[in-house]
């Protein structure tokens, strides 16, 4: 009789709000640098910047957004990729073919990106709220203020403002962290050379949040300038013109912040994840 343990529909909510908490600063530099029109700063002297004008605590600004986000967001796609993914590994033999985890894992991003729009868009305002002249400052309370706030001020439509671009970005990503994540792992394990380990998790969750982050990271770029815009974009064709007129590298703008920002994010949600399944999970005893 073996004994293994699965993990619960919340677990990836909660495993992403512990690493939010640990990425933070770096998220919050990371939307300073793709709302830039030129290019005037790079990471270090943004943080600089940042940490001179506003103290340390700035570095935090947008937390509850972020939080509120990972459990609308995260705790979707997770919770629908790791249930489908559970449910169809009990009924077959062996592991999901390369293919299935991508269609499931594009399938629970786009689902968790829509819902988490809202919460996004709070996030990505509240965090870029400081670059304002004061007089143009939003100054959300947190993350519930800023939601109530945009449906009574702009309306439900305006809640989700840039959801495609959000779902599209949800479905790259999860299909780069999740089903690479999973994929990368059994490869590990299947050398047979390195056991279920930490050390394992940190190799595949690091090969996971490199892929993620070159997949959507064209998107993520448009995305945070529409949801950032105050009608100077038509919709999501005109930011594409817009962007483009910069050149194919304006895209990529903020690549190793957001690499640096999204691998540790990735490293840090799957470990905890691990460790949420090893001690909390559904023991299951075949």
């Amino acid at each position: 009789m073996t004994e293994k343990r699965v993990s619960r529909w919340y677990f990836g909510g909660l495993a992403s709000c512990g690493a939010a908490c640990c990425t933070h600063p770096l998220d919050l530099i990371k939307v300073h640098l793709q709302t830039q029109q030129e290019v005037k700063m790079r990471m270090l002297g943004m943080a600089v910047h940042v940490v001179k004008n506003d103290g340390v605590l700035a570095l935090y600004n947008g937390l509850s957004a972020s939080l509120c986000r990972q459990m609308s967001y995260s705790l979707t796609r997770f919770a629908i990729y790791e249930t489908v993914r559970d449910m169809l590994g009990s009924t077959s033999q062996g592991p999901m073919p390369f293919y299935q985890k991508v269609l499931l894992g594009a399938f629970g991003g786009f689902t968790g990106g829509f819902v988490g729009t809202p919460a996004d868009m709070v996030n990505v305002r509240m965090q870029n709220d400081m670059k304002l002249p004061p007089e143009q400052r939003r100054n959300y309370k947190n993350a519930i203020d800023g939601l109530y706030r945009v449906f009574r001020e702009e309306g439900l439509r305006k809640l989700f403002s840039g959801a495609s671009m959000a779902s599209s970005r949800g479905a790259l990503v999860t299909v780069g962290q999740l089903a690479c994540y999973d994929q990368a792992k059994q490869l590990v394990l299947g050398t047979g050379m390195m056991g279920d380990n930490m050390l394992t998790h940190f190799l595949s969750s690091f090969i996971a949040g490199g892929c993620a982050t070159f997949l959507c990271q064209p998107l993520d770029v448009m995305k945070t300038r529409l949801m950032n815009s105050k009608g100077e974009y038509t919709g999501v064709g005109h930011c594409l013109r817009e962007t483009a007129k910069l050149g194919p590298m304006a895209f990529y703008k903020g690549l190793v912040p957001a690499g640096i920002r999204l691998i540790p994010h990735t490293v840090l949600t799957f470990m905890f994840l691990e460790q949420l399944k090893k001690n909390f999970g559904i023991r299951i005893i075949s």
